[in-house]
């Protein structure tokens, strides 16, 4: 590359480190550089589509719905979905690809009180996300962004070792204080980063 480039080795070196402190390489020790798997990005304070986050990569999106049921929300759905009465909901779980690779694994909770036209709706056709943007107005959107360590379940519906670190993303979305839904996103963690672009109070960003 040096020699290609008609620049010093000291200068590729440190371009590659900056490549791969990018994430845009993969060195290992005694194996070489390689090109790193793109990774995953969406934004902290938007409501992004996964098929988005995927194809960003580079890759074909697919999805799997992998269980539905329609019931009373337990405790800990309320506490989740954010009310306090009693609620009747769909629950549904969905494993999203990426080039036919687990990708993130999604648990929804839709409120039929605020969306009663999503019990009929048919999500092995459509991802319920989507789907609700089109469906159904919403004012506010709750994030809450952590680190997890998946249970053995979601391990093995994402493919990876247990032990793997993910990251996990709870929304919680809200039309004039009537709660809609409530999806939890987990993501293997080196395939998936959050991004946000700040400017100071009153100032318009260039």
């Amino acid at each position: 590359m040096a020699l290609h480039y008609r620049v010093s080795r000291m200068t590729v070196n440190k371009a590659l480190g900056q490549l791969t402190r990018d994430g845009y390489l993969d060195r290992r020790r005694k194996g070489g550089t390689f090109v790193a798997r793109p990774l995953g990005r969406s934004a902290v304070m938007e409501i992004a589509a996964v098929a988005d986050e995927v194809q960003a990569t580079g890759a074909t999106y697919g999805f799997r719905l992998i269980a539905r049921q329609v019931r009373p929300a337990t405790k800990a759905d309320r506490a989740d979905i954010g009310t306090g009465g009693p609620l009747r909901l769909l629950a549904l779980e969905t494993l999203h690809l990426a080039d036919a690779t687990p990708f993130c694994h999604e648990s929804r909770l839709i409120s039929l009180a605020a969306v009663p036209t999503a019990e009929t709706a048919d999500f092995a056709q459509e991802p319920a996300g989507p789907w609700l943007l089109r469906q159904q107005p919403w004012s506010s959107a709750e994030h809450l962004i952590r680190a997890v360590t998946p249970t053995a379940a979601l391990a093995r519906s994402l493919g990876i070792p247990a032990t793997t670190a993910c990251l996990q993303i709870d929304r919680r979305t809200e039309f004039e204080g009537q709660p809609i839904t409530f999806a939890r996103l987990t993501y293997p963690g080196a395939l998936h980063q959050l991004a946000a672009r700040f400017s100071p109070a009153g100032e318009p960003q260039p």
